[in-house]
């Protein structure tokens, strides 16, 4: 659960986020919607372009360098995004619709998920169109507090934070609410560098990435891979249960819903 100090920070993000959406849309952004062909591709493009990404514990990548480590990958989804893009609301129930509509809401989801990550000392990696692709580092004598921190930022975005956003939207557009999911996987990844000479972008490759993508497909819950299943802490009276749940055609456990 996110603290008070926390909260008010999550509400303050998505709200000068969305002024910023508002301001662009406002600004040039509606022209887009006129354009079929645009509109059919813009929940792909929409986040391309973002800041180099910033792998927790190796701030110098270098192509020289074979570096391999763990991590735990945390890939969290708006789900049915598509369908919001294509999909009209009638005035009478909402003040936005369409590529609008999308715009704002992942406009308020993306950063944050971004501080949910970051309140747990995660780092967001990729922005990914409708949501985000973040790591955990794993400490090879105490894999512990990267899985404890990982699941903590899950927990509290398919909760908190969504309410948070759900709410906000609501109030600004009479928006419904919307809904995530989470994938977690742990695995080696090979860290390197990717793209052509002089526009190379730091990434970590592993099959901890392609995982959490396939068991984000969630709605509202939590799904993590066996191997961070096999990995997590034993804990006398515990009471996490993983319940098996196969998403895409990959095997996965569900740690939490939506409470």
């Amino acid at each position: 659960m996110l603290t008070p100090t926390q909260e008010v920070l999550v509400r303050s993000t998505v709200n000068d986020a969305l002024n910023r959406a508002e301001y662009h849309w406002k600004n040039g952004g509606h022209k887009l919607a006129a354009n079929r062909a645009i509109v059919e591709d813009a929940l792909s493009k929409s986040f391309e372009d973002h800041e180099p990404s910033k792998i927790p514990g190796h701030e110098l990548v270098q192509d020289s360098e074979t570096v391999i480590d763990e991590f735990i990958a945390f890939v969290a989804d708006m789900r049915q995004s598509s369908n919001h893009l294509m999909c009209a609301l009638s005035e009478k129930k909402a003040d936005v619709s369409g590529l609008q509509r999308v715009y704002y809401e992942t406009s308020a989801l993306l950063p944050a998920l971004g501080l949910a990550v970051k309140f747990e000392e995660g780092c967001v990696t990729e922005y990914l169109g409708d949501g985000l692709l973040a790591l955990f580092k794993v400490d090879s004598s105490d894999k512990s507090e990267a899985i404890y921190a990982a699941h903590r930022a899950a927990k509290n975005s398919i909760n908190d934070i969504r309410s948070i956003v759900n709410e906000t939207l609501h109030e600004r557009y009479r928006l419904p609410g919307v809904d995530l999911g989470v994938g977690l996987s742990l695995s080696q990844t090979l860290v390197t560098l990717v793209g052509l000479p002089g526009e190379k972008h730091p990434k970590a490759f592993g099959e901890c990435v392609f995982r959490a993508t396939k068991l984000s497909g969630g709605i509202n819950e939590i799904i993590s891979d066996e191997n961070l299943k096999a990995a997590w802490p034993s804990k006398k009276g515990g009471t996490l249960a993983f319940k098996a749940k196969k998403v895409k055609g990959e095997n996965g456990y569900v740690l939490a819903r939506s409470e």
